[in-house]
């Protein structure tokens, strides 16, 4: 289960990178679709990022734990 919750924890921060990227991308072009869309991928970078982190403590906690 540790390894499980390691893989899925990973995948969580590359999407956290994904949208990271997807952001800086998008502000680095301007234009109208960063004026309409930059506080929204803010947003859900953050969201992402608060699920990777706390998938990344359950992880920690699971293999500490042992099970």
């Amino acid at each position: 289960m540790p390894n499980t919750l390691l893989v899925i924890s990973l995948i969580a921060c590359l999407c956290v990178l994904g949208v990271l990227l997807f952001g800086v991308g998008s502000f680095a072009r301007g234009g109208d679709f960063n004026r309409k869309y930059a506080n929204k991928i803010m947003r859900l970078r953050i969201i992402a990022q608060a699920i990777a982190v706390v998938l990344i403590l359950v992880a920690v906690w699971a293999m500490r734990s042992g099970n």
